[in-house]
């Protein structure tokens, strides 16, 4: 269609459909279900995770550090548990989310042992659907291929609690192969590289599953399994408000089949504003130290990021990536333990001025958001600064970022998608209330 026809039909709906500022205050309406002081609107129970930011004082709402907790257990006491034993705990973490308890010994060398069978696509799957249909993006080849599972299960349309559960243990096993696959078929058809696709080995876990196919010589080390194992296990969850775990609540409440729900979620999770996040900062970043010519310069470094909240540089959105969260305010655990290890790879690969002006971001964002605009509560950098770093520190493709996040949420999700159907819950119907000036119609030869 002509572009300037669609710029004038545009310009048409912007006149019908903005609506006055003063009528969300009128009715009181929680814009994004949030309150005014940036708290989320109560909207459903849960006990697979809960985001702390806040504490009560002397009857007082306070600033505090950030806390992550995964079925009553802190995120930090899950890590310092696998990592001291020398480990890796992403499937641990499933199971703890799945069924609310840690494993046993012989429950975990089950669990690992069913994970790795169903490690698996369907003969002919990666040919026919993946291969034949290659997409520039990575999430929409990944929610593309998720829709096209149901057409391989039998009882695809059973949603009892049992069947959603072999479901949602197959998809956990299986996302990090779709992810992996579609990026090996993007570099073929577009970048013109060779291509390759690895089997998955049965017996490695699911962060060295995904080295082993990412890689053409299969070779990783085992610092980069246990540091990409950690980074899965920090995105597996983070409560049930988040954009795309609320995603998954509302279509489940439908009654719909998982691989809809988990494709949808996929779709939130895309968005620049959630998952997609961290290819943001990256690409934040490297305009920061482009444009900056002294990355010791506090000053320097302030005046820029300023620009880039003027939506004066970088992509002139007036968005500092990667820094503020709606629940953390003085920190968020996931940066803070992601940052300890971005350090450590950074000194080994010998790039800490890198590190360096990640650091000084981090401290100055803070300081420069705050003199621009009103907050409500402390700000912080968020997982999404530094994931991007470790990533690509560990030789992952930005493409990949966004699509791994999912590998490692659609455990959450399916915890969350296994509470709404066990709860049986109403379907969710948030109110909106019409604001549109009644009109009458015209028959087409008056108009």
């Amino acid at each position: 269609m002509d572009k300037d026809l669609l710029k004038s039909l545009s310009e048409e709906i912007v006149k019908t459909s903005v609506i006055d500022n003063e009528l969300y205050v009128k009715h009181d309406v929680k814009r994004g279900l949030r309150e005014a002081s940036g708290k989320g609107v109560l909207a459903g129970l849960t006990e697979i995770s809960e985001v702390r930011g806040t504490e009560v004082k002397d009857g007082k709402v306070c600033p505090m550090e950030g806390q992550l907790i995964y079925r009553g257990i802190d995120i930090n006491k899950i890590i310092e548990g696998f990592t001291s034993e020398k480990r890796f705990g992403f499937e641990e973490t499933v199971y703890l989310l799945l069924f609310g308890n840690l494993p046993d010994r012989e429950q975990l060398n089950m669990f690992n042992e069913i994970m790795g069978q169903y490690r698996n696509l369907p003969a002919g799957f990666i040919r026919d659907i993946m291969i034949k249909s290659p997409s520039r993006d990575l999430m929409n080849a990944l929610s593309r291929s998720v829709l096209a599972l149901y057409s391989y299960d039998s009882d695809a349309d059973d949603t009892s609690l049992e069947n959603v559960l072999g479901q949602s243990i197959y998809l956990i096993s299986n996302f990090s192969l779709l992810a992996v696959y579609a990026y090996a078929i993007l570099q073929f058809y577009f970048k013109e590289e060779s291509l390759i696709i690895h089997k998955p080995v049965k017996e490695l876990s699911i962060a060295e599953n995904l080295l082993h196919i990412l890689r053409r010589d299969h070779q990783y080390t085992k610092l980069e399994a246990k540091i990409l194992d950690l980074l899965l296990v920090l995105h597996a969850e983070h409560g049930g408000g988040n954009n795309s775990t609320f995603t998954t609540h509302v279509v489940t409440s439908s009654g719909t089949d998982t691989y809809s729900a988990i494709a949808a979620s996929i779709g939130s999770l895309k968005g620049p504003r959630h998952g997609g996040a961290n290819v943001k900062v990256s690409g934040m970043m490297e305009d920061i130290k482009s444009n900056v010519g002294d990355w010791k310069d506090d000053d320097e470094i302030s005046a820029y990021l300023k620009k880039i909240l003027s939506k004066q540089a970088f992509d002139k959105l007036g968005l500092i990536y990667g820094v503020g969260h709606a629940v953390y305010s003085l920190s968020d655990p996931r940066a803070v333990i992601l940052k300890k290890y971005a350090e450590k790879i950074a000194k080994e690969k010998g790039i800490t001025e890198e590190f360096d002006i990640y650091s000084r971001v981090e401290k100055l964002a803070p300081e420069v958001i705050s003199g621009h605009r009103k907050m409500y509560k402390g700000i912080s950098a968020n997982v999404d600064f530094y994931s991007g770093l470790v990533y690509r520190m560990l030789d992952i493709p930005p493409e990949l970022f966004t699509p791994l996040f999912a590998a490692a949420r659609v455990s959450g999700w399916s915890a969350h998608r296994l509470e709404e159907i066990a709860n049986r819950g109403k379907i969710i119907r948030p109110g909106y209330k019409s604001v549109a000036p009644e009109k009458k119609y015209v028959k087409l030869n008056d108009r």
